[in-house]
């Protein structure tokens, strides 16, 4: 099983970003779905996440500027960046909560 991120990159403050993750080699029965980040020095936290039922919720620091979504597909989550600050420079990661997969993470650089 893998789980490819992608969609990070460089942009300016103000700027947005779509990331992707895809999971290849098994279909998900739970559409449940974690993003987390990990900044230089600093612990991985949780982002956003979407319930199989397609709930949501996010960190205080994101709330208001990302979304995270699916489409019928139950292996592709997205998680759509808005109005980027350079703090929310990190590696971007997503993960499957129920069955503990990890993405191989993308980096998001926010350059003030």
């Amino acid at each position: 099983v893998q789980l490819q991120a992608s969609g990070g990159g460089l942009v300016q403050a103000g700027g947005s970003l779509r990331l992707s993750c895809t999971a290849s080699g098994t279909i998900f029965s739970s559409r449940a779905w974690n993003w987390h980040r990990q900044a230089p020095g600093k612990q991985r936290e949780l982002v956003a996440l979407i319930t199989s039922g397609g709930s949501t919720d996010y960190a205080d620091s994101v709330k208001g500027r990302f979304t995270i979504s699916r489409d019928n597909t139950p292996n592709k989550v997205y998680l759509q960046m808005n109005s980027l600050k350079p703090e929310d420079t990190a590696v971007y990661y997503c993960h499957h909560p129920v069955r503990g997969y990890w993405g191989q993470g993308t980096q998001v650089t926010v350059s003030s």
